[in-house]
């Protein structure tokens, strides 16, 4: 009679611990693009090597282009096939791809003033936080929304690049106020997925599959929070 309960007890054991890998590995990534980017800014000579100033913009040269380039590479390469790699370099590509990510966003600090980064990366891990949380808990299947926002994605990546050639700044901010509404949905739909994966995972599953997973939901969830919060500085950020 008691073993109905005792194995509902080891696979919310299971789930928590895989749950708690996968927010572990993503502070973990966050913390390190953070240090890498404030590192950057703080580095006139690496900075130099990443920007050109013209007049008052700043102009990316070859080697930046070349750095977001390889993290794009890293994280379709990771996407599409961790289960496919052995655990340690599925690891290494993920922190690589984080500090890639780092150099790239330096750019950050000499945009906007280092009060409203730090105060609107607060209000995005608290926006994050209670967004997680509530994909995580709600009994609502979230699929339909996460379809929806998905689409919502592709808008703004097309809208983007076409705002490249308009420049418009109106258009930007329309962008980024619909950015943050589909990375909150987002976040919602990935985190209740991630649960998911977790229920189904078999008990006898090896430990280099489950850090595969793991790395796979850090990433997916860095991605929305990274997303949220610059789309969110944009709006609320206050620049140099």
């Amino acid at each position: 009679m008691q073993s109905v309960p005792y194995a509902g007890t080891q696979t919310q054991v299971r789930v928590n611990s895989f749950i708690r890998s996968v927010y572990n590995w993503m502070a973990g990534a966050l913390a390190l693009t953070g240090f890498t980017a404030f590192y950057v800014a703080n580095s006139p000579q690496v900075l130099g090597l990443l920007f050109n100033v013209v007049g008052n913009r700043l102009q990316p040269t070859m080697l930046f282009w070349a750095c977001l380039i390889g993290e794009l590479v890293m994280v379709f390469t990771l996407s599409a096939r961790v289960q496919k790699m052995k655990a340690q370099t599925a690891t290494a590509l993920f922190i690589g791809y984080s500090i890639l990510n780092g150099v790239t966003l330096s750019s950050i600090f000499l945009v906007y003033t280092r009060s409203s980064i730090t105060s609107v990366f607060f209000i995005c891990a608290a926006t994050f936080v209670v967004t997680s949380l509530f994909g995580y808990f709600t009994k609502k299947d979230l699929t339909s929304m996460g379809q929806f926002m998905f689409m919502g994605l592709i808008g703004i990546i097309i809208a983007t690049v076409a705002n490249l050639f308009i420049k418009s700044a109106g258009m930007q901010m329309i962008i980024s106020y619909i950015g943050v509404i589909v990375f909150v949905g987002l976040t919602a739909y990935d985190t209740q997925k991630l649960k998911g994966m977790a229920l189904s995972q078999p008990a006898d599953v090896s430990a280099a599959v489950v850090r595969k997973g793991a790395l796979l939901g850090a990433l997916t969830l860095y991605l929305d929070f990274i997303n949220l919060f610059l789309m969110l500085l944009h709006i609320l950020g206050n620049r140099e």
